[in-house]
């Protein structure tokens, strides 16, 4: 077969590689794309990966960016926010402290069943012309014509002057039904997922600090946590009565257990433990997730138990959590989702990692298209791109040992929220992860807020030691919070660059005033408390943020 040309080649047909595909078409008309995957399409609708519980940015990259809306509206399930019940060891879920809203807030999310939505990016890649190549095995890929390999290629660092010809191209090869194929391309990006083949090629791999395993499983029907309890005032707590379509967690000291539901009917179950305290042999099959279940999360196994022969997959990861050396080069390849880095499924920040490097990436390939040299936006891109994801790292590094603490995580999650929705979300809502002019002029407010964001973390790190704990029968209602409401509210509201850095630098007013107020309740329960740092950084708190937080259950 002869050898082809294309303006770029992806390496993995799942969800980052068709999204990216899908991103780079719909903004050039003309683009040659090649997305070779090594699945057969269609895949099983339910029985292939975990189910992807998107947050703010990913939605917003499938329902606006890629202009999905419709499949998601009308093939998959509406998102009822992020919801937790401190529950361990109990049956009584309506008699333990419940985090979440009461009703949906204004800007979607949705609960994605992988095998409907990769089936439907594969028919859509192919409707707008991108060639699909399912079953295709890539057995190597040479940049710049030149054979990569840890011993003779060296890795292009940020600060690597590279000058690749422009008549330089990629060369791969894959295997299809016994014959062996080969194209060429001017980009090259590996979405080929934990298989990460540039990655190893190119021994960029990166370890952290993040010791968490996970375990899942879907089970052919509904989970439907609104019926573990018959209590009408536990009823009325939510409008509508949809908890089930919530990622709801189950939480505990060291772990997280989520129920996720599919538009296929069934539901996504899993645990999620740090090693130190849930070892991952004593949950890595079927058996032993239930007998975990029963002993810390019984109402769990209650509801599963009777449906043992619905199961439909079981599979874990050991040390999920993973960074990378890079991500883009100026010598025209790139990696994006899971064949670059990983953080953790808390918070569920996979699908908006895909959506800023496929961004990134666009980015480049548009400058590239132009004549515009790359090594400067490379390097910037990389340094931004790392940056999100050291600071969303320390979200998680040595946390999970409080997340079963009723007072504390609260706390933990109100910040989280505010932090993603007041920054990370703004720069990708009003199309600034490229905007250096933006960037540059704030500056100092987005590095305030990491700084911020950091510090607090340690806070909550150093209070869960001395917490009360008290698992009080109440709900902090997150709809109940006006400044809160109006912070995921304000995300969809376009703003000119005036408006961006009024909103960013309110952001960081509120911020302050939200840490201020989290030190102060961590210091009603460990008034000894250092924390010189964070004081610095909050400086005189600002007057116009009160009573940030939920009010203290007594």
């Amino acid at each position: 077969m002869a050898q082809t040309k294309h303006d770029v080649i992806i390496l993995g047909g799942g969800l980052a590689g068709l999204s990216l595909a899908l991103q780079l078409r719909q903004r050039f008309a003309d683009i040659d794309v090649l997305v070779l995957e090594r699945r057969a399409h269609p895949v099983p609708e339910a029985a292939h990966k975990v189910g992807e519980s998107t947050v703010e940015i990913g939605a917003h990259y499938f329902d606006t960016v890629l202009g999905l809306g419709a499949h998601l509206r009308d093939k998959q399930l509406k998102k009822f926010g992020f919801r937790f019940f401190f529950s361990e060891g109990r049956h009584d879920i309506d008699q333990v402290t419940e985090v979440g809203a009461s009703r949906f807030l204004s800007t979607p999310a949705y609960q994605l069943d992988r095998g409907i939505f990769e089936n439907f990016l594969g028919e859509e890649a192919t409707r707008r012309g991108i060639r699909f190549v399912d079953q295709s095995v890539v057995r190597d890929v040479q940049l710049n014509s030149t054979v990569m390999s840890n011993r003779s290629r060296p890795v292009a660092t940020s600060t690597t002057t590279v000058t690749p010809s422009s008549e330089a191209l990629h060369l791969v090869s894959w295997q299809q039904a016994g014959t062996t194929h080969t194209a060429q391309a001017r980009w090259v990006v590996d979405a080929s997922g934990r298989a990460g083949l540039l990655k190893r090629k190119l021994d960029l791999a990166v370890a952290n600090n993040h010791d968490v395993n996970a375990i899942w499983f879907r089970i052919q029907d509904r989970i439907k946590l609104d019926d573990w309890s018959v209590r009408p005032d536990w009823q009325r707590r939510c409008d509508p009565q949809a908890r089930w379509l919530s990622t709801n967690h189950l939480c505990g000291a060291g772990y997280w257990a989520w129920l996720i539901p599919l538009a296929s009917g069934s539901h996504s179950v899993g645990i999620v433990a740090d090693e130190k305290l849930h070892p991952l042999d004593t949950i890595n099959t079927f058996d032993k997730a239930m007998q975990w279940f029963e002993k810390f999360q019984p109402r769990l196994f209650d509801a599963l138990d009777g449906k043992r022969h619905l199961l439909q997959d079981f599979a874990f990861f050991r040390h999920f959590s993973y960074g990378c050396k890079q991500n883009f080069s100026a010598e025209r390849w790139a990696l994006t989702g899971e064949a670059g880095l990983f953080l953790d499924p808390f918070y569920s920040p996979g699908s908006d990692f895909i959506a800023i490097s496929n961004t990134y990436i666009c980015e480049l390939i548009a400058r590239d298209r132009a004549g515009q040299p790359l090594q400067a936006h490379t390097h910037l891109f990389e340094q931004l791109y790392q940056s999100f994801y050291e600071n969303t790292l320390s979200l998680y590094v040595d946390q999970y040992p409080l997340f079963g603490d009723p007072e504390v995580m609260p706390v933990k999650v109100i910040w989280d929220y505010a932090y993603y929705w007041g920054v990370l979300a703004q720069l990708y809502f009003q199309n600034r992860l490229a905007d250096l002019a933006a960037l540059s002029r704030l500056r100092d407010e987005l590095a305030l807020c990491q700084k911020l964001n950091k510090a607090v973390q340690e806070l909550l790190r150093a209070w869960a030691p001395h917490s009360r704990g008290r698992n009080a029968c109440v709900m902090h209602d997150h709809a109940a919070l006006p400044w809160f409401a109006d912070l995921n509210r304000a995300l969809s509201i376009e703003l000119d660059d005036a408006g961006f850095q009024a909103r960013i630098k309110k952001s960081t007013r509120q911020l302050r005033a939200l840490a201020h107020e989290t030190l102060q309740r961590a210091r009603e329960d460990a008034p000894r408390i250092e924390a010189t740092t964070l004081l610095a950084l909050i400086g005189e708190p600002p007057i116009e943020f009160e009573a940030m937080l939920f009010a203290k259950v007594p």
